[in-house]
């Protein structure tokens, strides 16, 4: 047919070609004309008319120039961060966090929904959420027709399911099946709602961590990596050659004991039951800890850590020392876990516990990996803590609309079931920042 090659038609094709100026403006910009060719794979003349589209439309704008070699200065060329927003969402099991960003992921407005513990009421965080929204919309002074979408991490497995659009399975927060979209879209609730021509993207959280991570972290160059969300659970994030957009893996309940703790799942000797913030309170509580009373997770958190390796010259409470010595063979055992299954580059540890308890005793965790993992691919990883701190689930969750964006080439995505079309998960395949 006229207009199409290999089953692509010329509309395709201009896609395809914005969204690789876009990208590479964006990853690698600012960039001119004549660098955007070679680095793309595209004529003089599809850059200038790509690059005229985009500015016309206000995605690029200029960024200054260079000297070139004896010619006039080459103009240099970015995406414009003004251009649009972004929100990003993390669903975390202590509080609801609401970022609104521009397009270079710099923060405009935030908020925060603290939750009660086992507060995971779906109608209450669907709430947060369309509140959260409007909150930071109206503090950095922006509207629903700037915003190219809202990206949700959740604890749990995320599907699809028809005009409910995603659907949520977080058994450990007792989410069975919610229409966490469909709720986001209920009409009837008197909070803030958002057209739908605003799409929404939802995805594990661990799998929004370990995105921000390999896109703008620790990550970075790495083409194989695992990275591990520590919370009240644990979560992971797999990226392999074969699944650059990365893949979440409920690492968190990989048994590590048989006829063990039982877990918030209802299994028995998850590793969840050991090393979630949650786990470990617990467990310090029935050795004959004293965890203080009235508050939360993320403090008692930190009252343990601060027990167990005083930072003056106090004596170590045994207790506390104790179990989370317990806790790094565990955590070593479940690292030689993904070693043994993915033989990663690198493992990145992050989530609000994973960078307290990183910074403490990610050293004795270490320690355990000779012991459990194969020696081969034990030796060619590298462990370390993320760098994008207890933000990186919005951040991450940010990018969800972003790659959307560039996925369609620049072009605002279409009304809610329109968007469910498949693409902007593996859109940036091999795109992202090296």
């Amino acid at each position: 047919m006229a207009g199409q090659r290999n089953g692509r038609t010329v509309h395709d094709l201009r896609r395809e070609n914005r969204a690789a100026v876009l990208q590479r403006l964006y990853f690698e910009g600012p960039m001119s004309r004549f660098t955007l060719g070679p680095a793309t794979g595209l004529s003089s003349g599809s850059i200038s008319n790509v690059v005229a589209e985009l500015v016309t439309e206000g995605w690029v704008e200029e960024a200054g120039s260079v000297e070139s070699d004896g010619g006039r200065p080459r103009t240099l060329l970015r995406v414009a961060p003004g251009r649009g927003q972004l929100i990003g969402v993390d669903v975390g099991e202590t509080r609801v966090r609401i970022e609104l960003f521009d397009l270079s992921l710099s923060e405009l407005a935030r908020t925060e929904r603290p939750l009660t513990l086992k507060g995971h009421d779906v109608g209450g965080i669907a709430e947060h959420i369309r509140d959260g929204i409007g909150e930071v919309l109206a503090a950095a002074g922006v509207t629903d027709e700037g915003l190219l979408g809202v990206g949700i991490g959740v604890p749990g497995i995320v599907a699809r399911q028809g005009e409910l659009g995603a659907v949520v399975h977080g058994q450990t927060i007792g989410w069975d099946a919610v229409p966490l979209e469909s709720l986001l879209r209920d009409s009837s609730r008197g909070s803030h709602q958002l057209p739908h021509s605003v799409p929404y993207f939802i995805d594990n959280g661990a799998k929004t961590l370990g995105q921000a991570e390999m896109w703008f972290g620790a990550g970075r160059g790495t083409r194989n990596a695992v990275v591990v969300l520590f919370g009240s659970g644990v979560g992971a994030c797999v990226v392999t050659e074969d699944v650059e957009q990365g893949r979440a893996v409920e690492w968190g309940h990989l048994t590590v004991r048989v006829q063990g703790r039982r877990c918030r799942c209802g299994s028995l000797g998850c590793l969840e039951a050991y090393a979630g913030a949650e786990a470990l309170l617990e467990r310090w509580q029935e050795a004959g800890g004293r965890p203080p009373g009235g508050t939360d997770e993320e403090h008692a958190l930190t009252a343990m850590l601060n027990a167990a390796y005083p930072q003056d010259d106090g004596a170590a409470d045994p207790t506390a020392l104790m179990v989370l010595e317990e806790t790094a063979e565990y955590l070593g055992a479940g690292l030689s876990d993904l070693i043994n299954l993915f033989q990663p580059e690198r493992i990145l540890v992050g989530g609000w516990a994973g960078l307290q308890l990183g910074q403490r005793f990610l050293t004795a965790v270490k320690r355990y990996i000779p012991t459990y993992a194969l020696s081969y691919p034990a030796g060619r990883v590298t462990i370390g803590l993320g760098r994008l701190g207890p933000d990186a689930v919005t951040v991450g969750a940010a990018t969800l609309p972003l790659a959307d964006f560039f996925a369609r080439g620049g072009r605002r995505a279409a009304p809610a079931r329109e968007a469910e079309l498949p693409g902007w998960q593996t859109a940036l395949q091999g795109r992202g920042p090296s």
